[in-house]
């Protein structure tokens, strides 16, 4: 195994980690677990383009992509309904 391919595991475990805590009822851990899937979605992307698995790229690009408009859209109703 090349150390591109031993990224496979930090990244998945990464995932889980971040669904965990987006999935919480406190607001500090989901924003953590934004973050951690945004980390995640780069080791994937990198592991992906170390193993020639171009669709895994754009895949994680679009998921960071949905994120990002997740977060601007939580935000933008937190200050709406302040």
């Amino acid at each position: 195994m090349t150390a591109t391919d031993w990224l496979q595991w930090p990244a998945m475990l990464a995932t889980a980690v971040a669904a965990w805590a987006v999935g919480s009822r406190h607001a500090g851990r989901r924003v953590s677990g934004f973050r951690l899937f945004l980390a995640s979605n780069v080791l994937w992307a990198v592991w992906g383009a170390g193993a020639a698995a171009w669709a895994v790229v754009v895949l994680q690009l679009v998921l960071a992509a949905l994120n990002v408009r997740g977060a601007r859209k939580a935000a933008h109703m937190r200050s709406a309904a302040e």
